[in-house]
């Protein structure tokens, strides 16, 4: 089991560490809110307007990160206890993953934004639909083993991470560069392969979160 301890008890504390805690966990659910909505206009292109708006609400997280930074930091300097040191420096890789998922929200609402017409994954690839719901399953479960400490859910995130995302990711992209798969025009097999690659890329960063739930802190990004 990671060394970290009882978040759930973290959160009903009044430091500045317990704090940055729940500002993660509200960054959490930002980050998926913003994904969930991303997809969507994707799939029904949504006007340039609103899209842009919804990209500009990344600086919501890239808020949340600064701040969580800054009360970990402060905690330390002013407790000088360095006990739940392990607990700080987690919350820290924690939410560096947290910001990237933001950045591959971004990414997928530039898609949106220049490519002429809606991908929807169930009119293009059976392997498409499994990664986007895969990444929508992830986001739901990952917030729930967050929040509870489950390390079963934890546990079975990571051991099917390379079926259901690695693979099938690779194997649309791959699939592209040699000639295999073409979807009418340029633009849109490059759109399909950079969304595959996204979905894979905000995959990765979920299961980052996960191992902090049942890895040691030299083992968290890493199948232990």
């Amino acid at each position: 089991m990671a060394i970290i301890k009882d978040i759930i008890t973290l959160w009903k504390a009044e430091d500045l560490l317990s704090q940055a805690w729940d500002q993660s966990f509200r960054m959490m659910e930002l980050s998926r809110e913003i994904f969930n909505q991303a997809t969507k206009y994707l799939r029904k292109g949504e006007n340039i307007d609103t899209l842009k708006a919804l990209k500009k609400r990344d600086r919501e997280i890239n808020a949340f990160q600064k701040e969580v930074r800054r009360k970990v930091l402060t905690h330390y300097a002013v407790e000088q206890d360095t006990s739940d040191m392990a607990n700080g420096l987690i919350l820290i890789n924690m939410v560096v993953d947290i910001e990237r998922i933001g950045d591959y929200c971004k990414n997928i609402l530039d898609l949106a934004i220049n490519h002429p017409n809606q991908i929807v994954a169930e009119d293009i690839s059976e392997d498409l639909v499994l990664i986007e719901n895969e990444v929508k399953d992830r986001f739901d479960k990952t917030i729930e083993a967050i929040h509870t400490q489950d390390a079963d859910i934890a546990q079975s995130l990571m051991e099917g991470y390379r079926e259901q995302m690695t693979g099938k990711s690779d194997d649309i992209v791959h699939n592209i560069l040699r000639g295999n798969l073409d979807f009418g025009s340029s633009s849109k097999t490059a759109a399909i392969a950079l969304y595959a690659r996204y979905l894979k890329r905000i995959g990765a960063h979920l299961k980052n979160i996960t191992t902090t739930i049942v890895n040691p802190f030299d083992s968290i990004g890493y199948k232990n």
